[in-house]
């Protein structure tokens, strides 16, 4: 029995391309028994290779084996699907992978920031936590202190090691002493855009790799990891009006919660009830996005909750741009796609980054990518939807004066290789008043809103005109036959109520419509008819009229 370790990629896969060369080298270990943890690719526009990145693997056996290779792309997906490459082909068609979200601050105690003096205590100074407030604190080592006070309600959490002692005297390192208070944390909100860092795996976490993205999927969306730091504690509210917050996963203290009830449990913990707080839990669970176009953040719901958390500056662009998801406006560009079947989220973000952002010109460039639903509006006006569209958000300072030149670049590719990727349409909007269509991209905004403005202008004029006399609505307009005079008047009959009169049946003709006809209707006939007020009677030859109980 083999005992099972990780390694990092470098121990797995590295493909890389020898630009005059144009060979591949690639090393594998254990090929038939490697397995990917989580997976990405990315797709270079002009040579046409690819990089398999495999960010953890599980290796149940360790024997390396070195290849040396010179393969062209189509041989390489040969090579993938035979039988000893068929796990390694599963980290390059994987879904979109899920978003590291990490949170910032931390209850440690040894974060000077932490304490209300910018400094960590020593041996001549009074530890103090606030006596009414509930605290998490981890504690990476041994502390000396001159007293220490803890709160009504909390915890330390030692790690291996730690602990606090009393120095007898003074500490000659300390100075003279202060009474330095435990900052309180209640006030730390989950929905903070500020308080979260996103990167693609674990280790750009680690590296410092981070990304950029709209306010809304600062915060961790439904499909993200979240991470909070293996050692350090911390205490977040998660206050929000919707029932609960999902998420993929969550990892606390270094352990990783992906089971819903496992995770329930934890927050049931002493542990838990003091790290979280707030009216919504948090739920993990939720699968990994299996479009690979994208999914939709989720955190549309909660968009005024973030937006109550962030202070908007001032810009000195021409033409400041807001992006969807986001709650300030921005200086720069934003690149809407329009894709179809076959586009890759994950393939173009790393296409884009490899094919431009890693050029000197583009280094202090911003750049979030993800899929949004954008309101369509009928005539640029009557909101009447939503379809989803790529959103690229480009930024790089107050003015965004190199956003519109990546813009560019961006459109540019994407018409050269659009249909190689999935891209039906691409258009951008710059800050400083360009587009990609200045002629007629906006026609059909423009047009709605003249016309709406023109309706409006039309009913103002008529309303005054009307009220200062110059033009005058009729007084009464054509009357229209009334209920009471398509009513025939009601005749009382020998009873005392009300006969009804029946109707005129069009199949008889009346007697005085009766054609002349000689010797079809003889006078003999005619006397058979009788009109009297209750309607046309005949006359019945078998009866005496005299001989009736009501006189016609």
């Amino acid at each position: 029995m083999h005992r099972n370790v990780f390694i990092s990629v470098q121990d797995i896969l590295i493909i890389d391309k020898l630009k005059k060369k144009k060979i591949c080298c690639c090393r594998f270990v254990n090929r038939l028994q490697v397995t990917c943890l989580s997976r990405s690719m990315w797709f270079g526009a002009h040579q046409l290779y690819w990089k398999a990145v495999c960010t953890h693997v599980l290796v149940t056996r360790l024997e390396t084996k070195v290849t040396l290779c010179s393969l062209s792309p189509s041989q390489m997906f040969r090579m993938l699907k035979t039988p000893d490459m068929l796990l390694l082909f599963f980290c390059l068609v994987g879904a979109v992978d899920a978003l590291q979200k990490q949170w910032i601050p931390d209850t440690n105690y040894e974060n000077k920031t932490n304490w209300d003096k910018g400094a960590v205590p020593c041996g001549n100074d009074i530890v103090q936590f606030p006596a009414q407030r509930k605290v998490s604190v981890f504690v990476e080592t041994t502390h000396a202190v001159q007293e220490m006070r803890l709160p009504d309600d909390g915890e330390l959490i030692l790690n291996s090691g730690a602990g606090f002692y009393v120095v007898s005297g003074k500490d000659p390192g300390c100075g003279a002493g202060v009474t330095t208070q435990f900052r309180d944390s209640e006030s730390l909100q989950w929905f903070n855009p500020a308080l979260w860092q996103a990167a693609a795996t674990l280790e750009d976490l680690q590296r410092g790799n981070f990304l950029f993205s709209v306010h809304e999927e600062s915060v961790p969306c439904q499909y993200d990891d979240v991470v909070f730091k293996a050692r350090s504690s911390f205490r977040v509210d998660t206050s929000s009006s919707q029932s609960s917050i999902p998420v993929k996963s969550v990892s606390v203290l270094g352990k990783k919660f992906d089971s819903r009830s496992e995770f329930s449990q934890y927050l049931g913990s002493r542990s838990g009830q003091l790290q979280f707080q707030g009216s919504t839990g948090v739920t993990v669970g939720n699968q990994e996005c299996g479009d690979p176009s994208g999914c939709d953040c989720g955190n549309s719901v909660n968009h005024q909750r973030i937006c109550n958390t962030v202070t908007c500056g001032t810009l000195s662009c021409k033409k400041p741009l807001l992006p969807v998801g986001h709650c300030c406006n921005v200086c720069g560009a934003i690149v809407t796609i329009h894709y179809a079947a076959g586009f890759n989220l994950q393939t173009y973000r790393d296409r884009i980054h490899h094919l431009f952002l890693i050029l000197p010109k583009y280094k202090s460039i911003q750049l979030g990518m993800s899929k949004v639903l954008k309101s369509q509006r009928l005539m640029g006006v009557i909101p009447f939807g939503a379809s989803p569209e790529i959103q690229v958000v480009v930024v790089d300072g107050e003015k965004g004066s190199q956003s519109e030149g990546l813009a560019r670049d961006i459109l540019k590719d994407a018409h050269s290789h659009g249909s190689n990727l999935g891209i039906t349409e691409a258009e951008f909007q710059a800050s400083s008043g360009s587009s990609s269509d200045q002629t007629g991209g906006s026609a059909g905004m423009v047009v709605g809103v003249v016309f709406g403005v023109l309706i409006m202008i039309t009913i103002i004029i008529v309303v005054v005109l009307v009220r200062k006399g110059v033009v005058q609505m009729p007084l009464s307009l054509p009357s229209l036959p009334s209920l009471s005079s398509l009513k025939k008047s009601a005749d009382v009959g020998d009873v005392g109520g009300p006969i009804d009169h029946g109707f005129d049946n069009p199949i008889f003709d009346r007697p005085n419509m009766l054609p002349d006809i000689p010797g079809v209707y003889t006078a003999e006939t005619k006397h058979s008819i009788s009109m009297t007020q209750t309607g046309v009677h005949f006359i019945n030859p078998l009866y005496d009229e005299n001989e009736t109980d009501f006189n016609a």
